[in-house]
């Protein structure tokens, strides 16, 4: 479990990834980090991408249906504006903004924001999503998540999409992707067609 550190300088800012495939409890750690922060009484902002509709147009909410209030944005320099003096700021499923997200939290956590992130560190296909690994990169703290295979119940890395829609965005739940190990992954994979 990921234990907020303790900071001295009040002008440090930093940014944490939260990632891993999909069920493997992302948005619910993202909304547990954001709930503590507000018990804190720090100003906390949250913004997610405005596509993903899934289960509500402008909340974020896990796949266990907990939930913290968000705003939908269509662009990630639309989060810069609208954070204003957030102490805290949200992001969750990271991987669908556009390129600027990078400078994006970069900034925020510049201007001392505790910055955080949650979001698909791979596709489908197992490459990296998105500025996953750029996020990464210049993140201060990483938290890989893994959920549990579907086919054998070992710990899973990795999301498997259980159609041939080949385009590497496709908003689904479980009717359309599961968790798998590598094991299990490869094995089906490899009798369908993946260009």
């Amino acid at each position: 479990m990921f234990t907020e550190p303790i900071i001295r300088d009040q002008q440090s800012g930093w940014i944490e990834v939260i990632c891993g495939p999909m069920f493997s409890g992302k948005t619910e750690e993202l909304i547990r980090r954001l709930k503590r922060a507000r018990i804190a009484d720090l100003k906390v902002m949250t913004f997610k991408p405005s596509l993903d509709a899934r289960y509500h147009t402008e909340n974020i909410v896990s796949h266990d249906a907990h939930i913290i209030e968000s705003r939908s944005v269509t662009q990630a320099d639309e989060i810069l504006s609208l954070a204003g003096e957030a102490e805290v700021v949200g992001i969750d499923e990271v991987q669908f903004f556009d390129g600027a997200i990078l400078d994006v939290c970069n900034q925020l956590a510049s201007k001392g924001a505790r910055v955080i992130v949650a979001g698909l560190d791979m596709d489908y296909k197992r490459k990296p999503f998105g500025l996953m690994p750029e996020l990464m990169a210049t993140a201060e703290y990483i938290t890989k998540l893994h959920a549990i295979c579907i086919k054998c119940g070992n710990t899973a890395s990795f999301t498997y999409r259980k159609s041939s829609f080949s385009d590497q965005f496709m908003l689904g739940e479980k009717e359309a992707y599961e968790a798998r190990c590598r094991s299990c992954y490869e094995k089906e994979r490899s009798t369908l067609t993946i260009e």
